[in-house]
C-alpha cells in the first residue's frame, strides 16, 4: 500500500518506520523544514515532504490520488479534520485515520467523516476504569501479531525519570509516551511535560523493547 502520514512528530515518526518495515511505501509531511531535513537524512525509502498538509498542493506533491490510506497525526485537531476532509472529499481516498487530540471533538470528526478517528484518551479512560484488574505494567494491547504493545507503567519513588521533563528523558527507538494518568487527570504528554512519582504512563513501543522501555520509566524490570 502507499501510505501518506501528515505530521512528523514520534507518532507519525513510529508509524512511519513500522510501516516501512511492513514493505508499505510511506510518504511523511511535516512543516517543520529543519525536522524534514533531519529525517531525509535518517531515513531511507520514506518519501519526506515539507509544507502544510491542510494545502492541496502540498498533497499533490505527495502524489495523495495514489494513497490507500491517508493519515493525520498532527498534535492539532483543526488540521487533522482539514487534512482528511481533503484527501476523502477533493481526492477521493477511500480510507482515512485520524488521531483525535481533544475527545470533545470527536463528533465533528465523524461528521467530517473521517473513517477512523483515533481517540487515545477514550481508551485511556476505559484503563483507568479497569485500573484494579491491572498490575504495575500491563500489556494493554497487541498489534499486527504482537509487534507493537501498548503499556502501562506506574512510575515509583525511585524511578530514573522521576521529576524530569520529558525532553531530557531518553527512550528506547520505537517509544513514545502516549498518555500520563494524574489522579484523576489525563495528560497529554509534550516536551516540557514533567513525571511525577505516582504517575501511571500509557507508552507505545515495540515488542522487542518492551524490556527495555519498563527499565528506562521504573529502572527495573
Amino acid at each position: 500500500m502507499y501510505i501518506v502520514i501528515a505530521g512528523a512528530g514520534r507518532l507519525g515518526l513510529i508509524l512511519a518506520k513500522r510501516l516501512k518495515e511492513d514493505k508499505h511505501q510511506v510518504c511523511l509531511i511535516d512543516k517543520d523544514r529543519e525536522l524534514c531535513n533531519s529525517l531525509a537524512r535518517k531515513l531511507d525509502k520514506i518519501m519526506i515532504i515539507c509544507g502544510d498538509a491542510t494545502y492541496p498542493d502540498v498533497l499533490r506533491e505527495a502524489q495523495i490520488e495514489k494513497v490507500d490510506v491517508s493519515v493525520a497525526a498532527t498534535s492539532g485537531d483543526e488540521d487533522n479534520i482539514i487534512i482528511s476532509y481533503l484527501a476523502k472529499e477533493l481526492f477521493g481516498i477511500k480510507r482515512t485515520v485520524s488521531r483525535v487530540n481533544d475527545p470533545k471533538h470527536t463528533p465533528l470528526y465523524k461528521y467530517m467523516k473521517v473513517d477512523n478517528p483515533v481517540d487515545s484518551t477514550s481508551i485511556i479512560a476505559r484503563v483507568v476504569e479497569e485500573e484494579a484488574s491491572f498490575s504495575d505494567v500491563m500489556n494493554l494491547l497487541s498489534i499486527k501479531k504482537g509487534r507493537l504493545s501498548i503499556v502501562r507503567v506506574d512510575i515509583p519513588e525511585d524511578s530514573p525519570v522521576a521529576n524530569k521533563s520529558l525532553k531530557d528523558i531518553k527512550l528506547p527507538p520505537n517509544s513514545v509516551l502516549i498518555s500520563v494518568l494524574r489522579g484523576p487527570e489525563i495528560v497529554i504528554p509534550s516536551g516540557s511535560t514533567t513525571i511525577l512519582p505516582g504517575d501511571e504512563i500509557i507508552a507505545a513501543t515495540l515488542i522487542d523493547s518492551e524490556t527495555d522501555l519498563t527499565k528506562s520509566l521504573i529502572g527495573k524490570v
